[in-house]
């Protein structure tokens, strides 16, 4: 039974997304503030948590920041739950290292459909053990850890499962749509903008390993390895 997280402030919305979380085979609790939340994540780690971006206390991002930087808590998802629905804040919070953003006012049955289908990508994520290698670069699924000449490089979980998909389809080109469908697990509803941001900032990640990650014009990404 997964166990999610919902940090949310307002009492009347919590306690309903609480309500249907456990309807639907959950098992689900509430904290009113970031600092709660992150206690409650500390004490027992979840395995997803619902961020609203407007606490009390700490602003919503200010709580992922602390989450990813957490070693305990970094591969935990998070979906974003706000009233802010502007592309911008869509994709920044993406960026920040969530996982999916669901705008207020939403339906109960969005909400579990998204909630199922970012478990299921952390599931994939736990799968089978893999190393991965091309050029300097070196990633273990079992560790979630990637290496370069030998050094570690954090990313976040977005990074890591984007550096992943790449590898695991290397030299094959991959368009925007599809990373957003299959790193994200979601349709084009945001603007690609976003893997373009992530795909520089895990080029700068990387250093000169990331250069065999290449644009290809109008279309999207692949990654070539060099030749051995």
């Amino acid at each position: 039974m997964a166990r999610i997280l919902i940090i949310e402030d307002e009492q009347d919305l919590s306690g309903l997304v609480e309500y249907n979380l456990r309807a639907a085979g959950f098992e689900a609790e509430a904290a009113g503030t970031g600092a709660t939340g992150l206690a409650r994540a500390r004490a027992n780690v979840p395995d997803l948590v619902l961020l609203d971006l407007m606490l009390p206390d700490l602003a919503g991002s200010e709580v992922l920041r602390m989450l990813k930087n957490d070693s305990e808590l970094r591969k935990v998802p998070v979906i974003i739950v706000s009233a802010k629905g502007q592309e911008s804040d869509r994709v920044q919070g993406l960026e920040l290292g969530a996982d999916d953003y669901v705008v207020k006012p939403f339906s109960v049955r969005e909400l579990l459909l998204r909630v199922r289908a970012v478990l299921r990508r952390a599931d994939v994520d736990e799968g089978p053990a893999a190393q991965l290698s091309a050029g300097d670069i070196q990633l273990d699924t079992s560790r979630h850890q990637v290496r370069v000449k030998g050094q570690e490089v954090v990313l976040t979980a977005l990074e890591f499962r984007l550096l992943r998909t790449l590898l695991e389809r290397a030299d094959r080109v991959q368009t925007r749509e599809v990373l957003l469908s299959d790193v994200w697990g979601i349709q084009a509803e945001i603007h690609t903008r976003t893997v373009d941001t992530h795909i520089k900032r895990l080029r700068e990640k990387l250093g000169p390993a990331g250069d065999i990650i290449e644009t290809v014009r109008g279309v999207g990404y692949k990654l070539s390895p060099p030749p051995r």
